[in-house]
């Protein structure tokens, strides 16, 4: 893809670089009829880092990169970047289709390095119209400006913090922070862990395996009735397809919104294999002995105060079935309370021109599309109450992307899937 001086208005400009605009970026360099820019904050790709821990890997297999289910010819596949790296006869004899956390960041650091279409250390400042020309005008913090046709929004989630905590004070860890912060933790008399998924379970597990040796009393409290696993049965990952985009996106705006709840264990759930390990970690560590840790339940958070002088925090819970309140005391904190959209400040110019629904959401159209005209600025993993759970499937990154493409062309470029489901969701 070819990229022209800034004083030459570009076809699209994508703002954020994580896996998904990385993947647009990926399939639109081959495409000379579309002249594209992307704009990125951090000085290299980084997704996740907070959470690299040892044997982690992605909870979707390989075929889900960046490419493949759009493009399985396409130089900047994982596989490719196994060859490149000299490593895909270890992955095959791996027998493990789940690459490591650690090993997808750094293929997704390979496909960027090679695009000349990326840009880091750039953060987007404000993005206006200019009305006569009908391109939309980006301001970095350089100062530099940039115009386009079209964008394409990609800035991610940001770390959910519940409302008892934030302000709070103290050293009070997000999981995005996790690994960072480890080594303090460890020293803490006792860490209370708010919250369930994987990122948690991860967590939890790695500290359970040090518990002895560190002498800490651990909790693990969470607001669902239980510690659901990932649903990944065959039949139910069917509804990661076109037809069930098609279906959830026709139907009422209350009844996306009560689905998208009803839903999150599709893609919010833990690993069972990781569920059993801490079982198995558990009764390990309890034929020892009495293992100083408790696992709770139904258990929402309401209060939290944190005592300088003492480096404790004072939080309040409550069981919600039983309809009864208790306290926790812990000297650590870790919120594993996942990931939040928030609208980009650098949007407020252009408010006018993008579409929200009764609640105040983004109104994304099918083609991903939140702009007045339908075709003018797309948004990226934002639309759990749109396009259901395949909105931060990686797997359903290529399609959304090779979709993105064709609107932008007026026809398709790579074979837009419309069937793939043997089941049929509506009538």
């Amino acid at each position: 893809m070819s990229t022209p001086e800034t004083t030459a208005p570009y076809d699209f400009i994508g703002i954020g670089l994580g896996p998904f605009n990385l993947g647009l970026a990926c399939l639109t360099e081959p495409i000379d009829a579309l002249d594209g820019l992307f704009l990125e904050s951090k000085p290299d790709f980084e997704w996740h880092s907070g959470m690299f821990l040892d044997g982690a890997h992605l909870q979707t297999p390989f075929l889900s990169d960046l490419v493949t289910l759009a493009d399985p010819t396409s130089p900047y596949s994982f596989l490719n970047y196994l060859k490149e790296k000299g490593r895909i006869y270890s992955f095959y004899i791996r027998e493990n289709f789940y690459p490591l956390r650690t090993e997808y960041n750094d293929y997704c650091r390979w496909a960027a390095a090679r695009l000349s279409s990326v840009r880091f250390n750039t953060t987007v400042t404000t993005v206006t119209f200019d009305e006569s020309a009908e391109l939309y005008v980006v301001t970095t913090d350089s100062g530099t400006t940039y115009r386009a046709r079209r964008l394409v929004l990609g800035t991610g989630t940001s770390p959910h913090v519940p409302e008892p905590c934030r302000d709070l004070g103290g050293d009070v860890t997000h999981t995005s922070r996790y690994l960072r912060n480890r080594d303090a933790l460890l020293k803490k008399k006792s860490i209370t862990l708010v919250g369930s998924g994987q990122s948690a379970a991860e967590i939890y597990h790695d500290l359970l395996g040090g518990i002895h040796e560190h002498g800490y009393r651990l909790n693990w409290v969470t607001r669902s009735p239980r510690f659901f696993p990932l649903e990944y049965t065959k039949l139910t990952l069917e509804m990661t397809s076109p037809e069930y985009v098609d279906y959830f996106h026709a139907l009422p705006e209350d009844t996306r919104y009560r689905l998208e709840r009803e839903q999150k264990g599709l893609f919010k759930g833990i690993d069972g294999a990781l569920i059993d390990a801490i079982f198995d970690l558990l009764y390990q560590r309890n034929a020892d002995g009495p293992v100083p840790t408790r696992l709770l339940t139904n258990s929402a958070l309401t209060s939290a105060r944190y005592d300088a002088e003492a480096g404790t925090y004072a939080l309040g819970f409550r069981q919600e079935e039983q309809e009864k309140d208790f306290t926790l005391d812990s000297e650590g904190l870790i919120l594993a309370t996942g990931y939040a959209y928030e609208t980009p400040a650098f949007l407020a110019p252009i408010a006018d021109r993008l579409r929200r629904d009764t609640r105040g959401r983004f109104d994304l159209a099918r083609n991903y599309a939140i702009d007045v005209t339908g075709h003018g600025v797309y948004l990226q993993n934002a639309g759990t109450h749109t396009h259901s759970v395949t909105s931060p499937d990686l797997g359903m990154g290529p399609y959304r992307n090779a979709t993105l493409i064709a609107d932008m062309l007026g026809a398709p470029y790579y074979p837009v899937e419309k069937t793939i489901a043997f089941q049929e969701f509506g009538i």
